[in-house]
């Protein structure tokens, strides 16, 4: 029969009632224990609150708005009922139990039925994604109701959480990688390894089930299969680099642009983002030029696209997001937006994993291994002012500023250390998530023009308002925001609307202050947007904690910072207000 998506549900309602994370991480290892194979991989999928593993490109495309309209037509109760327990919890999934309690309709429906599997799940996810051509809206919806139609109301608060990708039980990667080396009897480190080889921590735990922890000494490279991506952290100047990887070091142009990862098998070529989704479709003269310049048979190249004018000059992100977002008329886009497009790394090579190697070895094989494709300019030194007159003539350019890489650094999958520095010579922005907006005045009155924006706990997940802005965008994309934010909407406050936190824009700021306004106790001061990060996930969006490191880091500099804020504990937030 397999295993009950209400088992799977009750968990997920104790981790999120828990606070304790050698608890969390035994619960789960207890249901992991207790599944067959083939349920493994689904199961911890859908408690991280995905429905697919994170290589796969399906989606579910179904929005708030269709799903709302589902609920209301199953449950035929007064919408005020979601209203009233979305105001007590701020919490989507907590809302929509309650709705399905509240109805007397749903309830003697729901009594016979058989219960829902964690396969049968998973299956009724594979057919929405996959439906496609004419009317397929429409039969995305009927499998949605269908599969609403036979739940419990714990069962439908998880299922929509999962459906709309906003989990939050608290219970985050890390987490599950504890958890299934506790299941398994694996060391961390060669879990977490497994990890970012195999692109999916489902897919690592569906294989420790089936072979063992002997079959994480085999586990590699898999071409079309992307993987986790290295990633850098700050310095403040480039002696700062400098001095950090040992008196010398590779300096290469920060392009204001999409990082792209590209696998190649014979004439086959498949192109990744940076949050490890398709975009092949969208670059098809880069899957032209791989064609034709690589040698290698089989290859994963590291990249960066940026868009460019007529006469080849960088142009900003935003510009370059429209390619990727278009998967129609692709010839008249290229047309209309060229791009370039830039290698930096190679990871692996003809059956032959590289990321072990050193920086400056990997550079060389890049270099032999590709014709006439353009790597990142680069000068190597220890010499500041040298590194300066680099770093202004990459902004001249119209680039962001300098990467620094440790000549003799690994590649070191999903991780982010200081073998790779970023040097901007700008106060650092962040990337924080709209998680609510309020119509503007005048001639914005129509428009969701006003932005709070949040950071991520790290350790619960949340989201803390730190922010507002009305600043940065244009008319034309904060129509185009407005649009996008309505489909999100969970609730409406007179002149302003709450809505799922799934957007995330890099925001500049003079300062961050310390605010009684916000129950995280910050605020940004002039804040505005920079640009809409299309690239990035509310997971990747920058964390509470690092707000706050920064703002200690400020005030220490001025000698004013306080010991009440230090220790200030920071609550979940519940509303934007």
């Amino acid at each position: 029969m397999g295993t009950p998506f209400r088992v799977l549900a009750e968990l997920c309602e104790r981790l999120e009632r828990t606070s304790k994370r050698n608890l969390m991480v035994e619960m789960v290892a207890n249901l992991l224990e207790n599944l067959d194979h083939d349920e493994v991989e689904p199961a911890v999928s859908m408690i991280l609150g995905r429905a697919f593993p994170r290589w796969d490109s399906r989606v579910l495309e179904v929005g708030w708005i269709t799903l709302t309209t589902i609920i209301q037509r199953l449950t035929k109760t007064n919408w005020e009922v979601f209203n009233n327990a979305f105001a007590k919890t701020g919490d989507v999934g907590s809302a929509v139990k309650a709705v399905f309690e509240a109805s007397k309709i749903y309830r003697q429906a729901t009594l016979l039925e058989k219960p829902l599997t964690i396969l049968e799940v998973r299956r009724s996810f594979e057919g929405i994604a996959e439906a496609s051509g004419i009317r397929s809206r429409e039969r995305r919806e009927r499998m949605v109701e269908a599969l609403l139609s036979v739940a419990t109301p714990l069962e439908a608060k998880y299922l929509v959480k999962i459906l709309i990708g906003e989990m939050r039980t608290g219970f985050y990667e890390g987490l599950m990688e504890l958890a299934i080396a506790k299941t398994f009897h694996v060391p961390l480190e060669d879990v977490r390894k497994a990890c970012m080889m195999m692109g999916d921590i489902g897919e690592v735990s569906a294989l420790l089930k089936l072979r063992g922890k002997e079959a994480l000494a085999h586990v590699g490279f898999t071409i079309f299969r992307p993987v986790k991506l290295m990633m850098a952290q700050t310095a403040k100047t480039v002696k700062e680099a400098i001095i950090e990887h040992g008196g010398k070091t590779a300096f290469e142009y920060k392009l204001d642009g999409a990082r792209i990862q590209i696998h190649k098998s014979g004439g086959e070529v498949k192109i990744f983002s940076r949050r490890l989704t398709d975009v092949t479709q969208s670059l098809p003269e880069i899957v032209e030029l791989i064609q034709r310049e690589v040698k290698a048979e089989n290859v994963i190249l590291e990249g960066e696209v940026i868009a460019v004018d007529d006469q080849g000059n960088p142009l900003p992100f935003q510009h370059l997001m429209r390619r990727f977002k278009r998967i129609h008329k692709i010839e008249e886009t290229r047309g209309k937006i060229p791009i370039k497009f830039f290698l930096f790394d190679i990871l692996y090579r003809n059956g032959q994993s590289l990321i072990h190697k050193p920086y400056m070895e990997r550079r060389k094989i890049l270099g032999e291994t590709v014709d006439e494709i353009r790597l990142t300019a680069q000068i190597v030194t220890g010499d500041v002012e040298v590194a300066e007159e680099f770093l202004k003539q990459g902004l001249s350019n119209g680039h962001e500023g300098l990467m620094a890489k440790r000549l003799n650094g690994d590649y070191t999958l999903g991780v982010r250390g200081k073998k790779w520095l970023k040097v901007k010579p700008v106060l650092e922005p962040l990337d924080l998530v709209i998680v609510a907006a309020e119509y503007g005045y005048g001639r914005r009155h129509n428009w969701l023009s006003d932005y709070y924006l949040a950071a991520r706990d790290a350790e619960t997940d949340k989201f803390h308002v730190i922010g507002k802005t009305f600043k940065g965008l244009t008319d034309k994309e904060i129509m185009e925001m407005t649009e996008r934010l309505k489909k999100l909407v969970i609730k409406e406050e007179h002149r302003r609307v709450i809505v799922i936190p799934k957007i995330v824009v890099e925001v500049l700021y003079n300062e961050i202050q310390k605010s009684p306004k916000y129950e995280s106790k910050m605020a940004l001061r002039f804040a505005r947007i920079s640009r809409i990060r299309e690239d990035k996930t509310p997971e990747e969006a920058s964390t509470i904690q690092k707000v706050r490191e920064i703002y200690e880091k400020q005030f220490q500099r001025r000698g004013k910072i306080t010991k009440e804020f230090v220790n200030h504990d920071v609550k979940p937030r519940r509303s934007p207000a």
